[in-house]
């Protein structure tokens, strides 16, 4: 709570007569009935009292205190609101272009008008200083307008003698009545705005606004923090001047039974409570977790650390930040404004593709990246100087979540205070990139966003979540011989999917997991987003501490972090079972019943044992079509096509690998399974197995360090015999950059309309990801991606039949290539050496040559190219006004898409490359470029008019609405089939509204922002689903899109729904967060739907059009 005296300052602005407020003070000046130390005044036969010029009144009402430097009360500063191009004065409240308040930025406004202080004194009267306020004729006490703004025990609250602020406020609005509350000491910090429908109508004004203005720095230094009696320091060599707040000195014994990941989110709570936006209670709520998290769904804030992004979700967040700054400045506000507040780190590991595989790829593929991306380049090298507080980390240095795990995770964070002393709390991150949760297994609480959260983030913005259930997830024994790491989290991923995680924490605990690295760990922790939860979480141990040692961070901070951690009772002993905490529902996996298994051939969470990989997939074939199912005809099930490659014939039939990729963090962070597969390779070539020439293999690592001890292990030339050569640094086949197969491949797959295969150690299969000729995909550890490829099919049992034959012709079976894991182990003791870690990431933000002999603007705002095809100013805020757009509910709106189930993001908003058919590709063939050009859609994700075209333009779309799959919709009024952005564009020149119908887990997958922007592009007012991804659903409140949901029991087709109906939805204006509304239909008929606003801070951004919308206007 605020212990200072509040001053609140009404500023009123209007076009009618005035009225004044009387005092409540009785007393007359010449007896000196009132005791006023300075001057005593009478204003209309009421005593006031008043301090000569240079003093202040103190908030006793009656003695005056100096004016000192650099402090400011009343006398000394004066709210006031100036014509734009001026600020309002320091010293004495006049409007002035050249001085502001506080020393920040000239705060532009309506009217020059300047107005006086009030204080609310403890008995709720209003005292003032001599001077008459004009407030709206006909309205009420200033007490009655506070209690329109809040509920009555919050008016009560800040009326109180603590003068505490709530921050559970109702939505913002505008500028016609400002309050200022200001501190006895004048710090200022800006608040979000409010109104009610109430205050409103009574108040006949239309619009308020309410600031709290009080700079961040500052108000570390205010002492505003109720909970600083909790402040301790680090007794440790090298950090004797370490603090940090210490829930252990709340001695309170709800703490200890707290899950690890929840002590995270309350020592968050805990260090940012200014009783505004994190508040007491909501440190409360947390610490009551164990009661709190069976009943009904309760909002907290929480401020991560840091942000997290990669370059296909950080270019469209650079691109909204120009934009941004750019309205800013129309609207009259200090466009630099537009700045991260939080840290954020960049890397740049999206744009290379697997154009060449084979000797001397590598430079080719980076080479070929820079061809095509350098406009995005130098926009981000321009943002990279334009904003402060970002780190960027060039094309080439390894893939995002691996350079997190190995470079940029603190795991303890340490922040500078005034003087030479530092604050200690935890690492804890949101992420643009779903698989941001990687960081979970080496303790570090983070999870992924909408790119438009995490946007938010970077300004400032607290999270609003609901607290979460937290699953235990109980590992014992220990794996088998031939066990992986891949196969534990293929296994953990089916098994917590089939118990029902979504919108949960899990966290790992029971003395399996003290069997496991740090890159064991990871990697479960990486395939979070697949199983469904919000983090996968691993508290810190002994093996995180020597995992960081490895890795080379310093010595003298990893002690750091282990006493830190050790303080506050977040560092755990996996084989203490004292330590477990309580948890929401526990799940138990004995390690050693792992056996080797894959996951295909459409969703991640679909395993399947490697024993029973051939006849699984041969039953795919025939089975209707679906997640395991193609429907091929009896008659096509032998299908088979000749084809020639370099000089030689080969044939493919289903089930045919033509795709074999080591790649994607989730596994190249790994040396445990890196070093298996350079082992395997080793002894694949010894006995004279060869890859066939035609399937394209490839190795593209996540970080140098890879490279650094495959070769130091002596296996890369063992891999590179086998096709697996070094094609870049980046997520490649992973997220669909595979590149394009040879054209005799192509053509054989397509005349035979053949399931073929890819195999690839990385995180997401869905259909059309990896390659649009790859059907059948299937996630698979390293060793298994070499062992697939040697055998050229997954139609095939390896305990029974060979691999291959050596060239004597004797058979050679998979289980004698494949190396012990004391075998691994040793290696990676050998091998895997700190001085290669210090030694890669010493260089890693000095870039390459290419991209250090790149030019950039340098300039504030960024000067748009019309003429670019990579970067364009976006739609989102050039209209966008000062006032609060009216909520308007949906009318007659039109089924755009009727869809089914697991509509992904890929679906949705896919990455890969551009059809040459399609509405991007005729857009870009009309600028004069040719396919070579076209690159991919991840990559064109700074220019909303491809993606606009691109949103639905995956290949394996089935849309309900027409009899085939592909990106095809009915136009309902003409029954005209056309390409979806076609149809979208027809509807919006008739000027009708859209939604779109889908089943359940509509948008899973990747945590991208265009699958909600490109909708709202295409006029989509909302969607009706039965269930959401979790970040999907998040973006679409970002961008003002209605997520409405089937209730229990019901959906499309239950309902009789066509999808030819038009639909009307009436969005009420006091809406609640998971509100029932009816949805009208054409047809006289209508049903209930939930709305899926799931808390209050949701509602006020969809309000607002969107969350960047109401950052803008927080701004002004």
């Amino acid at each position: 709570m605020y212990t200072n005296l509040l001053l609140l300052t009404f500023s009123l602005l209007f076009v009618s007569q005035t009225l004044s407020i009387q005092l409540n003070t009785t007393n007359i000046c010449d007896n000196r009935q009132i005791p006023c130390d300075q001057l005593c005044s009478l204003e209309n036969g009421t005593a006031v009292c008043s301090c000569n010029p240079g003093w202040y009144l103190h908030s006793n009402g009656s003695s005056c205190v100096e004016c000192e430097p650099g402090k400011y009360g009343h006398g000394c500063l004066q709210s006031c609101m100036c014509n734009q191009g001026n600020g309002c004065s320091r010293i004495n409240g006049t409007c002035d272009c050249n001085s502001c308040w506080s020393g920040t930025s000239c705060q532009n406004a309506i009217s020059s008008n300047c107005f006086e202080d009030f204080l609310i004194s403890p008995d709720k009267s209003l005292n003032t200083y001599g001077n008459q306020v004009p407030v709206p004729p006909d309205t009420f006490q200033i007490i009655d307008v506070l209690k329109e703004f809040f509920p009555t025990e919050e008016a009560d609250t800040i009326l109180s003698a603590e003068h505490k602020i709530i921050s559970n406020r109702p939505d913002s609005a505008r500028e016609l009545l400002q309050i200022t509350v200001r501190l006895d000491s004048v710090n200022f910090l800006t608040l979000s705005d409010m109104t009610t429908q109430t205050a409103r109508q009574n108040v006949k004004l239309g619009t308020w606004r309410c600031t709290l203005v009080v700079p961040e720095a500052e108000m570390a230094a205010s002492s505003v923090n109720p909970f600083d009696k909790l402040l301790d320091s680090l007794d440790t060599p090298g950090c004797e001047k370490c603090h940090f707040y210490n829930p252990l000195k709340l001695s309170d014994p709800r703490y200890s039974n707290l899950p690890y990941s929840i002590r995270v989110l309350l020592e968050a709570a805990i260090r940012n409570c200014d009783e505004f936006e994190v508040r007491s209670r909501d440190v409360d709520i947390i610490l009551d977790w164990e009661k709190r998290h069976t009943g009904p769904p309760v909002e907290i804030p929480f401020k991560p650390s840091r942000v997290l992004l990669q370059d296909f979700t950080g270019v469209p967040a650079v691109v909204d930040f120009a934009s941004m700054r750019d309205a800013v400045k129309r609207l009259g506000g200090e466009p630099a404004r537009i700045n991260p507040i939080c840290p954020a780190d960049l890397v740049i590991d999206h744009s290379v593709q697997v154009d060449f595989s084979g000797k001397g790829a590598l430079e080719k593929n980076q080479e070929i990246e820079f061809e095509r991306n350098r406009e995005r380049f130098q926009f981000l090298k321009w943002g990279a100087r334009a904003f402060q507080n970002m780190l960027i980390v060039p094309p080439g240095s390894g893939i995002v979540h691996q350079v997190n795990l190995e470079f940029l995770a603190r795991v303890v964070f340490s922040k500078p205070l005034k003087g030479d002393k530092e604050i200690l709390y935890p690492d804890s991150l949101v992420g643009t990139d779903s698989h941001t949760t990687m960081i979970n297994g080496l303790g570090v609480v983070g999870w992924g966003v909408g790119g438009i959260e995490a946007e938010a983030v970077m300004l400032g913005q607290s999270i609003s979540m609901v607290l979460p259930k937290v699953v235990g997830y109980q590992l014992i024994g220990q794996l088998g011989p031939l066990t992986t790491s891949t196969d534990v989290v293929l296994t953990v991923t089916r098994n917590l999917r089939q118990i029902g995680v979504v919108g949960k924490f899990v966290e790992f605990y029971g003395p399996g997991v003290s069997a496991l690295s740090i890159a064991d760990r990871a990697t479960i922790s990486n395939m979070c987003p697949e199983y469904g939860a919000t983090v996968g979480y691993f508290p810190v141990d002994f093996q995180s501490i020597d995992y960081l040692k490895q890795t080379g961070r310093e010595g003298g901070v990893v002690t750091r972090i282990e006493a830190y951690l050790r303080a506050v009772g977040m560092f755990r002993d996996f084989n203490d079972s004292k330590q477990d905490p309580i948890f929401s529902e526990t799940h138990q996996l004995d390690l050693s019943t792992v056996v080797s298994c894959v996951s295909g051939p459409k969703r991640p969470h679909d395993r399947v044992s490697v024993s029973d990989m051939k006849q699984d997939f041969l039953q795919c074939l025939s089975n209707k079509i679906g997640f395991k199912g193609y429907n091929i005809p009896a008659d096509c099930l032998d299908t088979s096509v000749q084809f020639s490659h370099e000089g030689k014939q080969y044939s493919l039939s289903h089930g045919s690998v033509v795709i074999g990729a080591i790649t994607s963090c989730t596994n190249t962070s790994n040396p445990s399974v890196m070093l298996g597969a350079g082992l395997l390779a080793k002894n694949a070539v010894e006995r004279g197995l060869k890859v066939l020439p035609y399937i394209k293999t490839s190795l593209s690592p996540g970080s140098g360090v890879v490279t650094y001890y495959l070769r130091e292990g002596g296996v890369v030339p063992y891999l590179e015999e086998l096709g697996f050569n070094l094609v870049g640094y980046g997520c490649m086949t992973c997220i669909g950059n595979s590149g394009p197969l040879s054209d005799e491949v192509a053509d054989a797959i397509e005349k035979g309309d053949l399931v073929t295969c890819g195999v690839l150690s990385g995180n997401r299969n869905f259909e059309g990801r990896i390659h649009p000729l790859t059907r059948a995909n299937y996630l698979a550890s390293p060793l298994l991606v070499i062992a697939y490829a040697l055998a050229g099919t997954v139609c095939i049992d390896f305990d029974k039949e060979p691999i291959g034959f050596d060239p004597a012709g004797t058979p050679v079976y998979l289980r004698e290539i494949w190396p012990s894991r004391d075998d691994i182990q040793t290696a990676e003791r050998t091998f895997v050496l700190p001085g290669m870690f210090r030694e890669v990431y010493a260089k890693i933000t000095e870039g390459n040559s290419r991209w250090n002999d790149l030019e950039a603007p340098d300039s504030l705002l960024y000067p748009w190219d019309e003429m670019s095809t990579y970067i364009k100013q976006p739609p989102f805020f050039q209209t966008i006004g000062k006032h609060l757009p009216p909520v308007t509910g949906v009318t007659n709106a039109h089924c755009l898409l009727l869809l089914g189930d697991s509509v992904t993001t890929d679906h949705i908003s896919p990455a890969g490359s551009i059809a040459r058919n399609s509405p991007a590709a005729r857009l870009l063939g009309s600028k004069g470029l040719t396919p070579r050009e076209f690159n991919s859609y991840g990559a064109r994700r700074g220019n909303d008019a491809i993606m606009a075209r691109g949103t639905f333009a995956n290949i394996r779309l089935v849309n309900k609405l027409v009899s085939k799959p592909g990106p095809r919709t009915l136009h309902i009024p003409s029954g005209d089939e056309m390409d979806i952005f076609d149809a979208a564009e027809r509807y919006k020149s008739e000027n009708r509204q859209l939604i779109i119908i889908s089943g359940k887990e509509y948008g899973s997958g990747s945590s991208r922002d265009w699958a909600a922007k490109g909708p709202m592009l295409l006029g989509v007012r909302a969607v009706l689903a039965e269930s959401y991804e979790r970040i999907h659903r998040s973006n679409l409140v970002g961008m003002g899109i209605v997520p409405l949901e089937f209730m229990p029991g019901e959906n499309a087709e239950l309902l009789g729904l066509t999808g030819k109906e038009q639909f009307s939805i009436n969005i009420p204006s006091d809406l609640k967060p998971g509100d029932e509304i009816k949805v009208a239909m054409d047809t006289g008929q209508e049903f209930r739907a939930l709305t899926r606003f799931d808390t209050d801070i949701e509602l006020v951004y969809f309000k607002h059009g969107g969350i960047l919308n109401y950052m803008i206007r927080q701004m002004l």
